[in-house]
């Protein structure tokens, strides 16, 4: 059966219904300017492959982990987003180059039929083998969760693996575009969503998958939103010395979009609207070692002029998860700057990968000391 969804007048209340006139000035007011490879705190930029000797016409979504010899990034590459031809590509990183990009996983289901893959995301448990979840199916309404892993450190991987089914969720799916946590008993949080069709647009609604077994079975939690105040999906996970943990979620509202659980992601409160603005596009946070939170996003909506949409990318920091501040500007041009995957490595750096104009991946590394 097709729902009908309400009307969503008083959807993000007055943060909401200040950025929905994203034509205005006010959100791009005190935003850094656009910062530079070398200076203060942004360290380097770099594309992963160049665009001249691409091995896929596109690419989107990526996803970056550490490990004991650098760092890996995973992505997924074909004609264009959606055609079968789509695969799942990962590049390593030695502390110098990057290797040339390699194919590692497919949608071949048989002789005559492929579906395109989406979404990767790479996590290192504390225990056990690098783990690169990632979609398969004809689109997100349709898809499924797959796992492949890899005990050399992404060297060679495991054969695919579906991550199985929920009575009420259906396909399971793993974490959706963003990086687990590994909560203290060492269950994998994997914050997650669906999105279904309706008349009035498309539900977009959050839940909750947990392993305690590295992906051999799984517990859902059912979705904390209906969309009927907010089409949220992709949320990214963050925590606090109380134990508290917070999600930020993309949402089709103007908004990025949170919720608070006090209990280990068993039970959520209910979601409400950032003051940051959101064009419909995927985000990432990293809980800093020292305690900040450090958020990758567009300061956008898709109204008005440029910068809108996917025209400019942006950090933003803050201790409580609650006060934001826009602390850098990464991109701010012309084209698709896009669905950013962001981490602290072991050398107290972040490392940052993202789309860049979907004909490559972007690597950045910034000092977080120096943002402020």
């Amino acid at each position: 059966m097709v729902k009908i969804k309400p009307v969503r007048w008083c959807v993000a209340a007055l943060a909401g219904i200040l950025l929905a006139c994203s034509s205005t000035p006010e959100i791009y007011t005190n935003l850094p300017e656009l910062a530079q490879p070398g200076t203060g705190a942004y360290l380097v930029g770099e594309l992963i492959y160049p665009l001249e000797n691409k091995p896929t016409p596109e690419c989107h979504a990526s996803t970056i982990e550490e490990t004991s010899d650098g760092f890996i990034a995973a992505w997924f590459g074909g004609k264009h987003e959606s055609n079968p031809d789509v695969s799942i590509w990962i590049s390593k990183y030695d502390g110098e180059t990057w290797s040339e990009p390699v194919e590692v996983a497919t949608g071949i289901q048989n002789a005559n039929l492929r579906y395109p893959c989406w979404n990767p995301v790479l996590f290192q448990p504390g225990e056990g083998t690098l783990m690169l979840f990632y979609k398969v199916g004809p689109s997100p309404r349709k898809w499924w969760g797959m796992l492949i892993t890899s005990t050399d450190e992404g060297e060679t991987w495991s054969e695919p693996v579906k991550l199985g089914e929920d009575k009420k969720l259906g396909y399971l799916l793993g974490p959706v575009k963003n990086k687990p946590i590994q909560l203290a008993d060492g269950t994998i949080l994997c914050a997650s969503s669906t999105e279904e069709e309706a008349i009035a647009g498309s539900d977009w609604c959050v839940h909750f998958e947990f392993t305690r077994d590295l992906g051999k079975t799984w517990r859902v939690i059912s979705p904390i939103n209906d969309g009927s105040e907010f089409d949220a999906i992709q949320p990214s996970i963050l925590t606090y010395p109380s134990g508290k943990l917070q999600i930020l979620c993309r949402t089709r509202q103007n908004v990025i979009s949170q919720s608070w659980s006090e209990d280990n992601g068993e039970t959520w409160s209910k979601m409400t609207a950032t003051a940051l603005p959101n064009p419909s596009a995927g985000i990432d946070a990293v809980t800093l070692k020292d305690g900040r939170q450090l958020l990758i996003y567009n300061h956008t909506t898709r109204k008005g002029d440029f910068p809108k949409s996917r025209n400019m990318l942006n950090l933003a920091l803050s201790s409580d998860g609650i006060t934001w501040k826009p602390v850098m500007t990464l991109e701010r041009q012309q084209g698709e700057y896009s669905y950013p995957a962001i981490i602290q490595g072991s050398d107290g750096l972040v490392h940052i990968t993202y789309t860049y104009r979907r004909e490559s991946i972007k690597y950045v590394v910034v000092d977080p000391a120096k943002l402020n």
